[in-house]
């Protein structure tokens, strides 16, 4: 029961951060180019990556904040659905070209940052 308490917290916060940093990012460069949400995917792939070595191999916390974390902070953050959505909009919008950009850079780089994350924590905490 405590993990769905701590996955629940913790999607409770990340929706909060996914729209507070969605905002800033959409203000950054308004128009049709969904970057709010590339750069809340980005910045949760690259969480992700480090956050899962970092807590499965030498933050050694307890399994329910684990994935409160991860499932739950993360989950709520990372909208690869809303991903989805806006991709297919500028499509059916006519503005193919804007959405091969955001399907490579997501997909391309969250992949690479992902890895960078990974890599980081391995370094920083592997000794």
């Amino acid at each position: 029961m405590m993990k769905i308490v701590m996955i629940a917290a913790g999607g409770a916060v990340g929706t909060i951060g996914r729209y507070t940093v969605a905002y800033w990012g959409q203000r950054i460069s308004p128009g049709v180019f969904p970057l709010g949400t590339l750069i809340v995917n980005l910045v949760g792939c690259f969480l992700i990556g480090f956050l899962y070595v970092v807590l499965t191999q030498y933050a050694l916390i307890r399994e329910e904040y684990r994935v409160g974390l991860l499932v739950g902070f993360l989950g709520a953050f990372t909208t690869f659905s809303t991903f989805g959505y806006e991709t297919f909009s500028l499509i059916n919008d006519g503005q193919k070209g804007l959405a091969m950009a955001n399907i490579a850079i997501s997909n391309l780089a969250g992949l690479a940052l992902v890895w960078l994350g990974y890599r980081l924590a391995e370094r920083l905490y592997g000794g």
